[in-house]
């Protein structure tokens, strides 16, 4: 396959990503961030209510899950 192929429409690996804030998961881009992807900082509503509750190092909130 060339290289122009793998970066075809579709291909979710292109796709940048950055960890949450709060419990350090990796978010990837979607649709619904794009006019905002700079000020995107936690994955979920969860990560964003607990923001202030997050005492223990990056990615404890998730780790009983």
């Amino acid at each position: 396959m060339s290289a122009a192929r793998s970066a075809h429409k579709g291909n979710k690996a292109a796709l940048p990503s950055k960890p949450c804030a709060v419990c350090g998961r990796p978010m990837t881009w979607r649709r619904a961030w794009a006019k905002n992807w700079d000020a995107v900082r936690y994955c979920s509503e969860a990560c964003r209510r607990n923001r202030s509750q997050a005492e223990g190092p990056v990615g404890t909130l998730h780790d009983n899950a």
